[in-house]
């Protein structure tokens, strides 16, 4: 049954036009994930759904009597409200006046919000949006409408939530950029694009096999129209000899194939690595300790980031994550213990929130301010692998286009300001990066160029991220904030979970057998247990999840790089007299040399852990 019918839709923001005679429907139990890049209309396409807005033109048509409840990025309270009062407020009726309060805390328990009494005025954002969820979740709906609801949950409270809105009975409109959520929860993915909105009758995985499949299509039309269109010119070119109706009507098909507009490439954000060389001294961490309210957050952590790091830090809100970061980057004094920054260390914040008072600094986003000269108060130009980039140019990089670089600041959805803020940080060329949860409120084809951006970036990356998929993508080594302690893992967020269960099923094997079994006295040799770890480690021994990635690809990874330089040889012999042809054909092929070695060590490396891992399983 159709429960909400959107046909041939057209709404502008301010001059931009957000949607082209679209159309969009939702029916029961669909499970629909909303994508798009930031600025494209998603918000305002949840708010027509629900009503909240109109489009300029075109009808917007709900079944009869449906219950829609709505989760607005920004969320509203009662003045002076306690959070169990926020998530009640609305939800009483006959049939739940009994269970309302009992529900709703066990619902804010599971969101990590403990204190029933504090006021949301009181609260942080991230507090603030896990109220306002448990409050929409509670509700009685036929259709759920969600914006960014996994922002600001860790990877337990996401677990839960994917759990039960894959559970739900009704039907569930959601954008989200979390990868992992979007995969697990949709079976339809509607992606907005230009003006248009494209549908797909599955989840993320299947949508970017169709897309491609679709480009593919388009791309083939368009060459076929272009084979076309260079007959037909070369018949044009030829004069017309008499004025026929066969000529005539050649004439307008060249003229019709002529004005048909091709597939419109999709501006990519593009991302050289900006950054600044390293000395020796990074930085390090000795003994770090930090509280609050005689509550201890961090206790005596100490670490050294060795050049290229990738680390991760992962945790429940409020253990003590963007504490550290703020330690690191100086803006907070440990209580005991240091922090040795060397020399030439230039760190880049990149933060959770957006600040909008003058005490935030270059980070300040005044509302009045054009787009541009909030990067230029950061740097006018910036060295590149590309060489030396204006502003603009990184801005247009930015998928900001000339046209939108002079906007007013306060004009930019929440999405648009962190990518800009993302700019404005590598436009200081740092060499250790830093980023709290970078992947909040960032669409997600800025955030996979992000990831890529960051596979090449020659410097430290430490990130604070709730989101699986970015944390398996981008780190090689985790901290887990675990009962007051931090704990040190391999790999990304996969590895990091399946050791953990590993340890959570040995714990239980090991009460269990504890309560089963009688005392024993066991006398074990130095050198049995030496044996017995050194047993230990080898079954343990494994590809992590980016190593068996790379190990699939590697090879044809390889062979492309040779092919690419049997190719540059062929050049370099064809262009042997144009000297700066040369030039450039000989730079490319160093590069594209060491690269190969690089691979290649890499190779190697790889292919010795594979027969370890399959020697140990004989």
């Amino acid at each position: 049954m159709n429960l909400i019918n959107i046909e041939n839709i057209t709404k502008y923001y301010t001059d931009t036009p957000l949607f082209d005679n679209a159309s969009f429907t939702v029916d029961e139990q669909e499970k629909v994930g909303i994508i798009g890049i930031n600025g494209t209309g998603k918000t305002t396409l949840l708010k027509m759904l629900t009503g909240l807005e109109e489009p300029d033109k075109g009808t917007i048509t709900r079944a009869n009597h449906i219950m829609l409840r709505y989760l607005p990025q920004a969320p509203d309270f009662r003045k002076g409200a306690t959070a169990l009062e926020a998530v009640m407020d609305g939800n009483l009726t006959h049939d739940n006046e009994w269970s309302l309060e009992s529900d709703a805390k066990t619902m804010l328990q599971k969101l990590g919000i403990r204190d029933y009494d504090q006021r949301v005025d009181t609260m942080s954002g991230g507090q603030r949006k896990r109220i306002a969820l448990a409050g929409t979740l509670l509700s009685k709906a036929d259709v759920l409408v969600l914006d960014e609801p996994t922002n600001h949950l860790d990877s337990s409270m996401a677990d839960w939530l994917e759990e039960y809105l894959k559970n739900f009975k009704g039907a569930l409109v959601m954008v989200t950029h979390d990868r992992y959520f979007l995969d697990s929860v949709s079976n339809r993915i509607v992606e907005i694009d230009k003006g248009k909105t494209y549908s797909y009758q599955t989840n993320y995985s299947g949508f970017l096999e169709l897309k491609a499949q679709r480009e593919d299509m388009e791309l083939a039309t368009e060459r076929k129209r272009q084979s076309i269109l260079r007959v037909e010119l070369e018949w044009m070119q030829r004069g017309a000899r008499a004025r026929s109706t066969k000529q005539k009507a050649h004439i307008q098909r060249y003229e019709s194939l002529a004005a048909q507009k091709g597939p419109q490439k999709e501006n990519e954000l593009e991302l050289s690595s900006v950054s600044t060389r390293m000395g020796k001294t990074t930085v390090e961490l000795r003994g770090i300790t930090k509280g609050y309210e005689g509550k201890t957050l961090i206790n005596d952590f100490s670490y050294i980031f060795l050049k290229n790091d990738r680390i991760g830090f992962i945790g429940e809100n409020g253990c003590g994550k963007s504490t550290l970061m703020k330690i690191i980057c100086g803006m907070e004094k440990p209580d005991a213990g240091e922090v040795v920054i060397g020399q030439t260390i230039k760190i880049g914040y990149y933060a959770q929130e957006i600040r909008n008072d003058k005490d935030a600094g270059l980070a300040y986003m005044k509302p009045d301010m054009r787009v541009i000269d909030y990067i230029r108060n950061t740097a006018e130009y910036v060295q590149t692998a590309d060489g030396s980039v204006s502003a603009s140019v990184m801005l247009d990089r930015f998928l900001f286009p000339p046209e939108k670089q002079y906007s007013l600041l306060g004009k930019l959805s929440g999405g648009e300001k962190r990518r800009l803020n993302l700019l404005r940080v590598l436009m200081e060329a740092p060499n250790v990066l830093i980023l709290d949860e970078p992947t909040n409120d960032l669409d997600i084809r800025t955030l996979t160029i992000l990831e890529d951006y960051l596979d090449h970036f020659d410097g430290i990356v430490i990130t604070v991220s709730h989101d699986r998929y970015f944390l398996d993508r981008v780190v090689r080594r985790i901290f887990a904030f675990q009962n007051g302690a931090i704990k040190q893992y391999e790999g990304g967020f996969t590895d990091y979970q399946a050791r953990l269960w590993e340890e959570e099923a040995s714990d239980a094997k090991a009460a269990e057998e504890s309560k089963s079994s009688k005392p024993e006295v066991s006398i074990i040799t130095e050198k049995e247990s030496g044996l017995k770890n050194i047993k230990n480690r080898q079954e343990k021994l494994k590809f992590s999840y980016k190593e068996q990635k790379e190990y699939e690809t590697i090879d044809d990874e390889i062979a492309k790089l040779e092919e690419k330089l049997a190719r540059l040889d062929e050049e370099i012999v064809k262009n042997s007299r144009d000297f700066v042809k040369l030039g450039e054909l000989t730079k490319e092929k160093e590069a594209a040399g060491l690269l190969l070695e690089e691979k290649m060590e890499r190779w190697m490396y790889l292919q010795d852990l594979a027969e370890k891992i399959a020697a140990q399983g004989k």
